[in-house]
């Protein structure tokens, strides 16, 4: 008996609940438009339909990945990001939708020269770029399988001649002054590694994770040497932990920072904190 796309979703759907997935519908869905290579809104018309060989074995191929907790963005190769698709590999953070608030507060910020440390996709560095047409900018990060990953989301999104790409640690591969610093750091403490779902803790790059720490390594390091690189009245702009606002928010200031301010996400969690430097 041949089956339609509606009773093979079903099928679908009900396999990836019995292993405790948390979206069990959306996630089928979303692989089943995959495998059938069209877009998802055009799903339900297509229901009615039997799958051919091939789209069967692409969306059973998806869906035991899925058993897997392989995450829907890697097993489809790409997430939605400030209204643009990247492309997402296991060498690469899945872009989440809270860290749009630090594209949001980049944007209502004057600047021409942005520097993304730890760009990893280059998701906030390349979605500033496309909306902020004379800007250039400079994503830097340990991983050169992450910057791959971060040029080819350059070419797709237009902006491959104003973004430049550097491999290094923090500042080892910085020079030139920036308007305005961008980091998603990792910020997740050791202890807390545990507590991640296995989608993350299991395929995610542990790397741009965790410190193997207290979580706030990379804030002493880049504020450390912010100075040498943030051009006068220029504005810093990180994300953090939501545990970690006032201990961010503390080195700032300590750093010479001022108009230090802690901004809460839709969820009304401490999820980023900005500064600015004054004087000489």
């Amino acid at each position: 008996m041949v089956e339609t796309g509606a009773q093979i979703l079903a099928k679908a759907t009900s396999k990836l609940r019995l292993v405790n997935i948390p979206t069990p519908a959306r996630d089928a869905r979303r692989l089943l438009a995959y495998a059938l290579q069209i877009p998802q809104a055009r799903l339900t018309l297509n229901l009615d339909k039997p799958l051919s060989v091939d789209v069967q074995a692409r969306f059973d191929r998806a869906i035991e990945a899925r058993t897997g907790r392989k995450p829907v963005s890697q097993i489809v190769g790409k997430r939605a990001f400030f209204g643009h698709d990247f492309i997402v590999t296991p060498d690469v953070l899945d872009p989440r939708p809270e860290t749009e608030i630090v594209v949001q507060l980049a944007l209502d910020t004057p600047a021409n020269r942005i520097l993304d440390l730890g760009t990893g996709s280059g998701a906030i560095l390349l979605s500033v770029l496309g909306a902020r047409e004379m800007a250039t900018g400079l994503g830097t990060d340990i991983s050169a399988c992450a910057l791959a990953v971060a040029a080819r989301n350059a070419e797709n999104l237009g902006v491959v001649d104003r973004a430049d790409f550097a491999q290094g640690r923090w500042w080892s591969a910085v020079t030139g002054s920036f308007d305005l610093i961008l980091s998603n750091p990792p910020y997740i403490a050791a202890h807390e590694m545990a507590d991640l779902s296995p989608e993350v803790r299991e395929h995610e790059p542990r790397i741009a994770l965790t410190d193997g720490a207290d979580g706030l390594s990379a804030y002493r390091e880049i504020l450390t040497h912010l100075f040498g690189f943030l051009s006068l009245s220029g504005t810093v702009i990180l994300e953090i932990g939501p545990t970690q606002g006032h201990a961010v928010a503390r080195m700032m200031t300590e750093t010479g920072l001022t108009g230090v301010e802690i901004v809460k996400d839709l969820d009304n969690r401490d999820r980023v904190v900005m500064g600015q430097r004054t004087g000489r």
